[in-house]
């Protein structure tokens, strides 16, 4: 039986994927299938995704004339997963492995592959992924749809090219991260304060979601929110000196650049 769609690698990203696949009716778990190698891990998705193959290895039959497939895989077994997929026909590829460039993944097939790259972040997890997409040497405007409506499914998607997936890697990739960072520091300064972790925990996690969709809702820019805070010789003013005066703003952009550098670097 083949399928439309193969996920080669079942854990928390390819599962994220399924998972906003089949809620948003992209296709019938009937047309979906997963690649897992692990015993325990394809029982977890046989339980949870009821109707979708769970496959340990894929076979020539499970591929079409238009299966498609979505590498998930870590990136030290990503060209052997591509080498599989190649070897079973399939011709049109979603990488979302940090660092694999699409030359590499073509260089797995015989003959033109449409290869498209991609960079995600973890809020896929919940639906609110944001993931840039880059196209390799033969791929078309319709392989470039596909791709987004695939990744659509748990997110916003951009276009950029492939020249610029480190510098998301770095930004929107890692970016999480980051915000997660200075999450756990403004709540510890607030215990600092004197308020409970759990009141604390609560005013922030509230003021980031809040602030959040206030930079999204309104369109206004962050610099103008910012001033909109902060009134001349006032509390935000006297808090924002001291962020400044610590380089903050110049931390961020060196951790940006850190994290672009080091994904060029697995990609060589």
């Amino acid at each position: 039986m083949s399928f439309e769609l193969l996920v080669i690698g079942g854990g928390r990203m390819g599962s994220a994927l399924v998972e906003g696949l089949l809620s948003a009716q992209w296709c019938g778990p009937e047309s979906l299938a997963i690649v897992e190698s692990v015993a325990e891990q394809r029982t977890v998705l046989s339980d949870k995704f009821v109707g979708v193959r769970v496959l340990s290895s894929l076979e020539l039959e499970h591929v079409g004339a238009n299966t498609g497939a979505v590498l998930c895989v870590k990136p030290d077994s990503a060209e052997g997963a591509a080498r599989a997929v190649a070897m079973c026909g399939v011709r049109r590829v979603l990488s979302v492995v940090a660092g694999l460039s699409t030359q590499r993944i073509e260089a797995a097939f015989v003959g033109p592959a449409a290869v498209v790259r991609s960079m995600p972040n973890t809020p896929v997890l919940i639906r609110k992924g944001v993931s840039a997409i880059a196209g390799g040497s033969y791929v078309t405007a319709s392989d470039l749809d596909w791709a987004e409506s695939i990744l659509g499914a748990v997110g916003t998607v951009v276009r950029v090219s492939e020249r610029n997936i480190d510098a998301v890697t770095g930004l929107s990739g890692s970016g999480p991260a980051y915000i997660f960072l200075v999450v756990e520091a403004l709540i510890e300064a607030g215990v600092h304060q004197g308020l409970s972790r759990e009141v604390s925990r609560q005013l922030v996690v509230g003021t980031l979601e809040g602030s959040a969709a206030l930079l999204s809702q309104t369109g206004e820019s962050p610099e103008e929110l910012r001033a909109q805070v902060t009134s001349p010789g006032g509390t935000t003013a006297a808090g924002l000196r001291i962020l400044e005066g610590r380089a903050v703003r110049a931390a961020f952009l060196e951790a940006v650049a850190g994290a672009a550098e080091r994904s060029r670097q697995l990609g060589r």
